[in-house]
């Protein structure tokens, strides 16, 4: 069943913060999307930590490829349901631009300094802030101008937030679900990360094909079909075959069970999806069990290993560190960081200088400050 009755109408969009043109070939979201691919803030991306880090192989994912994969997942997604893919595509794309380095470790740090005066980090937040003021490619207006809707979807695609409970949100209609488009993006980035990090898991010796299956629904199947079929086969191969099907199976139970939630919401529009009490982007029965049980083996078995643990724990005393450095010496920060010391707090600044840092930038300013 097409739910094309509950895409995004390509028009009347709410607009741009700053009026422009239309163009003569391409839509707006389409203009949207390749802002942020020619965005400073996404070549950023390529030397991000995604889990593991660059120096324990060339082969694990980083941030960029990561919002790659999710931005394929969420456009076949949106083209099986008659979503616009256009507008889904900028969203996936968009959707980790905000994040600082070192992964989940480098944004649990620059929080814990922000609580330090009552403030926070989010790096949805942050990569709104990016793409509304911080990349500078436009004589006339600073950010991307990009449109109201894919502003939203980038603060409200894995949240909703109520009336008030950021002043700083309330223009992107708080108390409603974003459109379906981008409510794909968060399971979207789910099913990504998950089947990602297993891979990366297994490559890195971290578990064995059996383990796996002991622990998620439906591998032990997927796995006997394989050994059964290519028995010759070496395990890293037979892991790959069962991959490619267990990603089938959530991205088909994404599609199914969004598809059964709009039918049994009986939605009939976008003000629909809207005004629903909760979201209805979800996973059906068993992928949404399989997920579940991928997340927990992922939880115990690679996110809480030694080598990890220890790397986030480097982490997260190193931006501690260049954090009160900038706080006690904003002299050493760049001039154009300097400059906004004049209209926002010094700890907002230099939460932004370190956020927008890649891995590679932040290891060499530590050394040419601390020496190490």
């Amino acid at each position: 069943m097409s739910l094309a009755r509950l895409r995004l109408p390509p028009s009347p969009l709410r607009g741009r913060r700053f009026p422009e043109p239309s163009h003569p070939y391409r839509n707006e979201f389409q203009r949207d999307r390749d802002r942020i691919v020619h965005s400073r803030a996404f070549r950023r991306l390529e030397d991000k930590t995604q889990v593991f880090s660059e120096p324990l192989s060339d082969h694990f994912r980083n941030r960029l490829t990561h919002t790659i994969e999710v931005a394929q997942i969420a456009r076949t997604v949106a083209s099986a349901l008659d979503l616009d893919e256009d507008f889904t595509e900028a969203l996936a794309l968009a959707h980790d631009i905000g994040h600082p380095p070192f992964a989940h470790a480098g944004e649990k740090a620059l929080d814990a300094q922000m609580r330090r005066f009552g403030d926070r980090f989010n790096h949805n937040i942050h990569a709104l802030h990016i793409v509304e003021w911080f990349e500078q490619r436009y004589a006339r207006f600073a950010g991307l101008n990009l449109t109201f809707e894919v502003r939203e979807g980038i603060v409200k695609h894995s949240r909703d937030f109520a009336p008030g409970e950021d002043p700083e949100l309330d223009e992107f209609l708080p108390g409603v679900r974003p459109p379906l488009e981008a409510q794909i993006i968060d399971l979207g980035d789910e099913i990504a990360y998950n089947t990602a990090d297993l891979d990366d898991g297994f490559s890195a010796g971290l578990f064995s094909l059996d383990e796996i299956a002991d622990s998620v629904p439906g591998y032990r199947g997927l796995l006997d079909e394989t050994r059964s079929h290519f028995p010759r086969a070496a395990p890293p191969v037979q892991f790959q075959e069962i991959l490619r099907r267990l990603i089938d199976l959530l991205v088909s139970g994404l599609i199914d069970g969004t598809r059964d939630a709009a039918q049994k919401a009986e939605a009939e529009n976008v003000d629909d999806v809207r005004n629903y009490p909760f979201r209805l982007a979800s996973l059906a029965p068993l992928a949404a069990e399989t997920n579940a049980a991928m997340k927990r083996f992922l939880h115990k078995r690679v996110y809480t290993s030694p080598h990890l643990e220890y790397e986030r724990e480097q982490a997260e005393l190193g931006i501690e560190r260049m954090f009160g450095f900038f706080l006690a010496n904003p002299a050493e920060l760049p001039a154009w960081q300097r400059e906004r010391l004049s209209g926002a707090p010094a700890h907002r600044v230099v939460c932004a200088y370190i956020a927008g840092m890649t891995d590679g930038f932040f290891r060499r300013t530590s050394r040419r400050l601390f020496g190490a």
